[in-house]
């Protein structure tokens, strides 16, 4: 039996400095870089759905088209998800600490051009620029992370804070993209990114320098090209299936032009010299386990969030801001998940002692959501806040332990391109989630009005969202049973290893 196997996980340390481990000067860089890089993330995150609120009102200030509008939204996730893994590349390259500056300056930089959009094609373009730089950002900050974070106990708290500020931040997105679009501009909803970006340099600034890697300098050209397209054309395909359904041409030929793309790019890989994706980081069975798991956690509440907000508008009749108000509830849970239950007992329990019940948890409040009726009263107590509160701490209590496995026992070359694999998982996630299930919701939605007697549009509406959230709930649940082993045997081989090794006489393994 390797070691590799027994032994959990360990980051490398990417920079050293003059002040001992415990002094008080090291530990204030570091959680500066706490602050900075969770500075970051909120911005990377938020700006996922801020805008998707103020689109309207963009759309009628600049007279875009209804074909052409959705723009706004794809051009940013085109540009994300196709250029993560070169964005991890060029981290390792440049230096983690640089590659995070010049993302967080592009990206107040793009979000101040696109605030100031005269016309469709500058918000577009600006919108896309967002997606270049914050390719390059979120991999560079869950990297600076990594490496500076290495004992376990504050390592769990630091991955606790930033994945509060993940899990919350989609939510939090609704709801300051209702407020500034109500009480100022859709322009603001752009122009937030600003100041929050300006406190994340002033952070950076004491953060310590790290060591770009050394090597040739060459890119795998071969390797980039095909990601980029590979992982485009497919977040593309999930972008079209939600207008022109699953069926259409146009969406089959993409997803199947990105699947191929994407075989080949892994074949490239395997014989790359300087791979922009080592492929054995996706053979590590607990890091394996974390990707999938993140992932399909995305794919259900993605969907979860979308739904949340068509039935509180739709058939509650609450106003954008109040609807938005209603997914605090699931923030705030997300925050005591990721900070009190998994920032915690992170590195006192395995990992899958986290996942799996996270998992489990947000599955139960999608189950919750499933019994939901049109004549259903009290909804707000009895069916959402239960909901919204398993959902909150199920992501909670699975980001951290998933981000922190995504990066640990890596070589310090290899960081960035885990950073990026990560986060190209929640993006895939994301982009899947909403155009999955909001095809089956429409289509359950279109099918129960043709085949109920007297069926009202109200009643076909939950039905639909009912139907929708089931299939989450399963996605759920087979994240668990595919999680579980991956890392519930590995657990109980590294405590028969622990005990052994306890015992007088035993060797340890080599």
């Amino acid at each position: 039996m390797n070691a590799r196997d027994i032994e959990p996980p360990r980051a490398e340390p990417a920079f050293e400095t003059c002040d001992k481990p415990g002094g008080s000067a090291s530990a204030r860089r570091r959680w500066w870089t706490l602050l900075a890089v969770s500075a970051a993330q909120l911005l990377v995150v938020l700006d996922g759905t801020i805008v998707n609120i103020s689109l309207p009102s963009a759309q009628s200030a600049l007279g875009m088209s209804d074909a052409s509008r959705q723009w706004a939204i794809t051009a940013y996730a085109l540009a994300f998800g196709g250029l993560l893994l070169i964005g991890g590349r060029v981290s390792d390259a440049l230096g983690h600490r640089r590659t995070f500056l010049i993302g967080l300056v592009g990206f107040a930089a793009s979000s101040a051009l696109g605030g100031a959009a005269v016309n469709p094609e500058m918000l577009f373009g600006a919108r896309a620029l967002q997606g270049v730089f914050a390719a390059a950002l979120a991999p560079a900050g869950l990297s600076l992370l990594s490496t500076t974070f290495t004992e376990p106990r504050e390592r769990g708290r630091a991955f606790g804070v930033f994945a509060s500020v993940g899990a919350a931040g989609s939510a939090l997105g609704l709801v300051a993209g209702g407020l500034l679009t109500e009480y100022a501009s859709w322009r603001w909803c752009l122009f937030i990114n600003v100041p929050l970006a300006l406190i994340a340099v002033l952070g950076t600034t004491l953060v310590p320098s790290d060591r770009p890697t050394r090597g040739d300098g060459r890119l795998d050209v071969a390797g980039a090209l095909l990601s980029a397209t590979g992982f485009s054309a497919v977040v593309y395909a999930f972008n079209q299936a939600e207008p022109l359904g699953w069926g259409s041409l146009k969406v089959l030929t993409m997803l199947a032009g990105g699947v191929l793309l994407l075989t080949a790019f892994a074949a490239v890989e395997v014989h790359a010299p300087r791979p922009l994706l080592p492929m054995r980081l996706l053979m590590h069975r607990l890091r394996a386990g974390a990707l999938i798991a993140i992932t399909l956690m995305f794919v259900a509440m993605f969907g979860f969030y979308l739904f949340m907000s068509y039935y509180t508008q739709t058939i509650l009749g609450y106003s954008p801001v109040q609807a938005g108000l209603a997914l605090i509830i699931n923030a705030l849970a997300a925050l005591v998940g990721s900070t009190l239950v998994a920032g915690k007992l992170h590195g006192r329990v395995a990992p899958a002692m986290l996942i799996l019940p996270g998992l489990i948890s947000a599955a139960a409040g999608m189950l919750i959501l499933t019994r939901l009726t049109p004549q259903s009263t009290h909804v707000l107590p009895v069916h959402l806040t239960p909901a919204l509160v398993l959902t909150g701490l199920g992501l909670g209590c699975i980001m951290p332990p998933t981000a922190s496995l995504a990066t640990a026992d890596m070589h310090q070359h290899e960081i960035g391109a885990a950073s990026a694999a990560y986060n190209a998982s929640q993006q895939l996630g994301a982009a899947l989630g909403t155009a999955l299930l909001n095809t089956i919701a429409a289509s359950a939605t279109a099918s129960y009005l043709a085949s109920a007697r007297y069926a009202t549009p109200s009643a076909a509406s939950v039905h639909g969202y009912t139907t929708a959230l089931t299939v989450a709930f399963g996605i759920l649940l087979a994240a668990a049973c595919i999680t579980a082993p991956l890392t519930m045997p590995r657990t109980a081989r590294q405590n028969r290893t622990q005990e052994n090794q306890h015992r007088p006489g035993t060797r340890r393994p080599q």
